[in-house]
């Protein structure tokens, strides 16, 4: 080797290759079976297990799940489908274990990869219980059948405490067969945001599954002290039931729900229910095999294009719409729609690790075949609705035109004055939207010290004046007349509403920051349901975030201390019980320099951020209906009734 050549800086060899056997990998890189190790991830152990005892459900053979919370933090879910087997393995590697135990810690071990153990089912891989095995603490495994109950315990990480037993007769819980499932997280697991549940993220889960299996009960309880509650949940009219549901804080445009059931010779078969409302978003939300597609899929594709098709021709035939006129488009025909479209299909393919999108492309045309087929009917079959929904569309086509006529007129106005960017926008000097940050801050008083307290490299300010248009009651045509509005759309670059393009977003973080009193998180509300509505894939690609600017300060000394919450308050106070100085609540982002400012809330290195996601997107839609929607009573009976789960409450 010649001398100048570059050496090795450590050797590399056979003995730095691992196998990790088992559980191992799961517990190595938790990431990639539950897709992170924070609340979320914490909540998807609960999912994996209902999973299951739902793919019984699916099967016919489990009419009732329970999920209850238990007051020492574990989580226990029990149905009364058939029990997982627990005889011998007969062959392979695993020949003379329990079939339960070889579930509960073998990756890729399950009922689902072929026979007739499941026709339909949403987890494939195989991988669900035992990973919530992995990344427990403690798990129990009980199981009913054949007159006997078995049971079996695991310690941390899934390592089993003995073999399958016999512990005792059946029936338990009053059921002949049927498998119960006890866990409690590992909190070196989740350290990042704790092991305990929230109770509304569960009920919203247990509720969409009761939607989608007619007539399937699902009971929680909560166990744990000062969170007591008990909830059913039972839909005798499945999909039509979540559609009301959805609409509950909307004003429909006509009481019926549409909805129709189709099934082919492959076994595939399509649940669909819709309604128009007088409000103006869509809402269409696609589920295959129980499992909700939130980037849509074949399915999805199938429907729109039928429902497109299908009312343009029946406003054709009836002379709704004139020989001249041009076609509605389809985001005008969608304009105000709740519709929930369900298929199951033997062997789904999901693209992606989450399961977002369905693949299979037969689907399409199913969807697309029987939509067109029964819609039809539908509409032959009631005049009044289908001239309702005709109308929508062609006043929503109309404001469509007045926007864009909106749109152009401020592109000219822009082209002629050379003006390319807001007055109030104070922009940043670099131009790789990857390390960029938008601050949008209210008031002149606030928008100045950001901008004293801000990188002008990477950090740009933008100042809004007062609230901005509620975007949940306004069609586009009068959104874009919003001085505000058309600032932020300006400002960030990257369109609006059906045209926006996350990709020619000129900032990756765009950050709100307002005060911490009612007014500012009225403010913060309005800004979200904007970006929601309007720019929905900044939100999905996690673009969008929440500063937190402190709500305490108090002196150390000389020297001054910020906490950012009661929470961070009281572990202050645990730490220096004596302490004497008096703490003054920042009610705004104006009290503060611009170095506090700076310090707190602005500085990568020392500020936090929350990261606003989208997890749900039938229960996201109707939360943002309630909350900025003209329904007092259903936005009362939300804010009542999820009290108890508010964590960092500001009064």
């Amino acid at each position: 080797m010649p001398s100048d050549a570059k050496q090795p800086s450590a050797s590399y060899g056979a003995k730095d290759i691992q196998v990790l056997e088992g559980l191992d990998p799961v517990r190595k890189r938790p990431g990639m079976y539950i897709g992170s190790t924070g609340l979320a991830g914490l909540h998807h152990l609960i999912w994996e297990v209902v999973d299951n005892s739902v793919d019984e459900a699916m099967a016919g053979h489990c009419t009732r799940i329970g999920v209850t919370l238990l007051p020492d933090g574990g989580c226990r879910v029990d149905d009364d489908g058939r029990g997982i087997p627990v005889g011998e393995m007969t062959s392979g590697p695993h020949k003379g274990k329990s079939a339960a135990e070889v579930v509960l810690t073998v990756l890729h071990a399950g009922g689902k990869f072929g026979g007739e153990g499941y026709k339909v089912s949403g987890g494939l891989h195989g991988v669900g219980v035992s990973v919530v095995n992995a990344l427990s603490e403690r798990l129990i495994l009980e199981v009913d059948r054949d007159g006997k109950h078995y049971r079996q315990e695991y310690a941390k990480g899934g390592k089993p405490q003995g073999k399958v037993e016999v512990v005792g007769p059946s029936p338990v819980r009053g059921r002949a067969s049927g498998t119960t499932i006890t866990f409690w997280p590992d909190p070196v697991v989740f350290v990042a945001e704790g092991v305990e549940f929230v109770a509304r993220t569960v009920l919203e889960r247990l509720q969409t599954m009761a939607f989608l299996n007619k007539g399937l009960e699902i009971v929680f309880r909560d166990e744990r002290p000062e969170h007591e509650q008990d909830v059913t949940y039972e839909y005798k009219n499945g999909i039509v039931d979540f559609v009301k549901h959805l609409n509950t804080s909307k004003e429909p445009l006509f009481s019926k729900v549409v909805h129709f059931e189709d099934a082919d010779a492959d076994g595939q078969t399509l649940d669909v229910a819709m309604q128009w409302n007088t409000g103006y978003y869509e809402g269409i939300h696609g589920y295959a095999n129980g499992i909700s597609t939130t980037e849509g899929g074949m399915h999805v594709e199938g429907f729109r294009t039928a429902l497109t098709t299908v009312i343009n021709k029946y406003a054709r035939t009836k002379g709704l719409l004139k020989e001249k006129e041009e076609n509605l488009l389809g985001e005008d025909i969608r304009e105000g729609i709740t519709a929930i479209l369900s298929v199951k299909l033997r062997e789904p393919q999901f693209e992606g690790q989450t399961k977002a999108k369905l693949g299979n492309v037969p689907m399409r045309s199913f969807v697309q075949k029987a939509t067109n087929e029964r819609l039809a009917e539908w509409l032959e079959e009631n005049p009044t609705e289908a001239g309702r929904v005709v109308k929508k569309g062609i006043a929503a086509a109309q404001a469509r035109m007045a926007a864009k006529n909106a749109r152009n007129a401020i592109r000219r106005k822009t082209a002629l004055s050379g003006a390319g960017m807001p007055d109030k926008l104070k922009d940043c000097g670099s131009n790789d939207p990857a390390e960029s940050e938008l601050f949008i801050v209210e008031g002149d008083s606030a928008g100045g010290t950001a901008v004293s307290a801000r990188d002008p490299r990477t950090q740009a300010i933008l100042q809004i004046r007062g609230k901005i248009l509620n975007v949940e009651r306004a069609r586009i045509d009068k959104m874009l007349k919003n001085n505000e509005v058309g600032a932020l759309i300006t400002a960030i670059g990257g369109g609006v509403g059906e045209e926006f393009d996350v990709a020619k977003a000129r900032y990756h973080k765009v950050i709100v920051m307002a005060d911490a009193d009612v007014d500012g998180s009225h403010i913060r509300t309005l800004l979200l349901t904007f970006f929601y509505r309007q720019m929905r894939l900044l939100v999905e690609a996690g673009f969008v975030y929440i500063a937190q600017p402190p709500l305490f300060s108090t002196e150390v000394g000389k020297e001054k201390v910020y906490l950012k919450d009661d929470a961070a308050k009281a572990v202050f106070l645990a730490d220096r019980p004596n302490h004497k100085k008096d703490f003054n609540r920042l009610k705004g982002l104006g009290e503060m320099d611009d170095v506090e400012l700076r310090e707190t809330t602005m500085d990568a290195d020392r500020r936090t951020l929350l990261q606003v996601t989208v997890e749900e997107a039938a229960e996201a839609d109707s939360v943002m209906s309630i909350l900025m929607g003209e329904d007092v009573e259903s936005r009362k009976h939300f804010i009542q009734t999820n009290a108890k789960d508010v964590r960092f409450l500001d009064i």
